[in-house]
């Protein structure tokens, strides 16, 4: 079976194709939603989901958590004593996804569509899909989040010709994107983003505030776990303005609390520059599809961030009309990806679509640039495939030398918008061999080709000898052969990934934990008291006396919690 996965920022999941429709997989927590959050014990066992949250709140320097930002970068992540990449830490997210969908639907699942925002270039995808294979996965497709989610809202099922806008704020990024409906063929005409703008962003804004009142405190001198509390307060608040007009943060710090009551306006007004980056890709996306936004028929909600009421209501006074809300935006791009799936596999449920992507970020190559007579500027970018060019699609640029006795022409195939090459990012280079002659006398023809799967394919002809040189680059910064995947999975493999079947006592555990060293005084006792009881329980290895146990424990941490 092909699942579907949204690797989120914040939280991922997985879905499935049922004889009912796409179903979303509960995680062995029961829950639909597993954070995409990593942790590491001394023993090197990864925690994943809410086991990892938890032991955050506890041991703070062994756990990592928003490294989707970071696909496809160079950064690593420590915990405790060993050093992890953005797409490594994503594998351990994706097994965990894996492994919970194989419990569920008691078989191998060994192939997996995941999704990835619009605006993640060439090296951010094909980060994705190794995250995967190191997932024990076959990536069968990398389909962009809003096109998931146009899929899950029945968009290619609307009876006439429309275009939609879908608006995807996730935990760590924002994509704008423009689709556009013909019979079935669902066509994406413009995609726009930033990749670092999402809910964390909008929480941090609480946390200011919370300094901004009690400046006694420095984020500089504060422990980290005091600031992953005050993390966690400031989310809660977030969350806390879906039910009224007026939120709080109460803040542990030390044996006192500090606490914070914030109105919405005032949360509104502090948000004013945030708010401001997303009208940008708004604007940018409508210019490169070339309409207008009164050409727009629906706009549709994506990502859990957009349940917040500051964004919803943002969103109605920028388009001007109330946003499609049926589906919920924390699972409309699992279960996009679940029915793009199905139709990988040729289910005969599935309306059969063809699906239309474009090319998120222009793709060249540099040249030098003669603007006045005898007048050359070295390092210009020249565009051959223009961002959100629907794709596939095959573009040629004729380049000159331009020196005399020039034997050499270097094609840098560059990607990004910026006017100077070394502002762009290189995906590789080519060398191309050309008689000496005078400066402008030799010619290549430069052909990019780029397919559905974000593989550019260069091809250089060399217009006096013939001679053709190609070239498939892949992201020459992120990209690995199959014997070192295949050498890195063998590393990740002796780590002691915890046991999912003890996932829920792990985790309830760990909760414990926490709120007993949130405690004071009698309810510390209580806290205490509870834990060992249950860990008498688990000690004698009752099947039927461990999950007595657990629901009675469960019970106490939720009434405490509310309490």
């Amino acid at each position: 079976m092909i699942i579907g996965i949204d690797l989120g920022t914040t939280n991922s999941l997985a879905a499935y194709f049922s004889e009912e429709g796409p179903k979303i997989i509960p995680n062995r927590l029961g829950k639909r939603l597993t954070p995409s959050v990593v942790s590491m014990d001394e023993e090197e066992q990864i925690y994943v989901g809410d086991s990892a949250v938890e032991r955050n709140l506890l041991y703070p320097g062994s756990t990592a958590s928003v490294f989707k930002r970071d696909m496809g970068s160079k950064k690593k992540f420590s915990l405790l004593h060993k050093t992890f990449t953005a797409e490594e830490l994503s594998s351990f997210v994706l097994r965990a996804l894996k492994e919970d969908a194989e419990h569920y639907l008691g078989e191998a699942v060994t192939e997996a569509v995941i999704s990835v925002p619009a605006y993640f270039n060439d090296a951010r995808r094909r980060a994705t899909k190794k995250a995967g294979e190191l997932a024990g996965l076959k990536v069968e497709r990398i389909i962009s989040e809003p096109t998931a989610a146009a899929i899950a809202y029945g968009l290619y099922q609307s009876p006439k010709s429309a275009r939609f806008l879908v608006f995807d704020l996730g935990g760590g990024t924002f994509d704008v994107s423009i689709l556009e409906l013909f019979d079935t063929i669902l066509e994406v005409r413009a995609v726009a983003g930033d990749n670092f703008l999402g809910g964390e962003d909008f929480t941090a804004v609480l946390e200011d505030l919370f300094f901004e009142k009690y400046p006694q405190f420095d984020r500089l001198t504060l422990d980290e776990k005091t600031l992953r509390h005050i993390h966690r307060q400031a989310e809660a608040c977030k969350i806390g303005f879906s039910q009224g007009r007026v939120s709080s943060m109460n803040c542990k710090i030390g044996e006192e609390l500090f606490p914070l009551e914030v109105e919405l306006s005032r949360y509104e007004e502090a948000c004013k520059e945030l708010l401001g980056r997303i009208r940008q890709p708004v604007k940018r996306s409508l210019s490169d599809a070339h309409i207008r936004l009164s050409d727009i028929d629906k706009v549709v909600l994506v990502g859990g961030a957009t349940k917040s009421p500051v964004i919803r209501r943002f969103v109605g006074k920028l388009f001007k009309a109330l946003p499609d809300t049926n589906v919920n935006p924390d699972e409309a791009v699992a279960l996009g990806a679940a029915i793009q799936a199905a139709m990988k596999e040729r289910r005969e449920a599935i309306k059969e679509v063809v699906l239309t992507d474009v090319c998120p970020f222009t793709l060249g190559t540099e040249v030098v640039r003669e603007w006045e007579k005898g007048f050359f500027e070295n390092g210009i970018f020249c565009p051959i495939i223009d961002r959100n060019t629907v794709i596939p699609t095959s573009r040629t640029e004729r380049l000159y030398t331009a020196h005399d006795n020039q034997s050499k022409i270097r094609v840098n195939v560059l990607q990004g918008e910026s006017r100077f090459a070394s502002n762009n990012l290189s995906l590789g280079e080519l060398m191309i061999d050309v008689p000496p002659g005078k400066a402008g006398e030799e010619a290549v023809d430069v052909t990019y080709t780029y397919d559905i799967n974000s593989i550019l394919e260069v091809e250089v002809k060399v217009l006096s000898t013939n001679q053709v040189t190609k070239e498939v680059f892949r992201g020459r910064d992120v990209d690995m052969t199959d014997e070192e995947i295949k050498e890195r999975f063998e590393t990740l493999s002796y780590l002691k990934i915890h046991p999912r079947d003890r996932e829920e006592n792990k985790f309830l555990l760990l909760r414990g934990e926490r709120i007993y060293e949130e405690s004071i005084g009698e309810k510390r006792h209580y806290v205490e008291a509870a834990l060992h009881k249950y860990e008498k329980a688990l000690d004698t290895y009752d099947a039927g006396l461990i999950e007595e146990a657990k629901e009675e424990f469960k019970k106490f941490l939720e009434e405490l919690e509310e309490f």
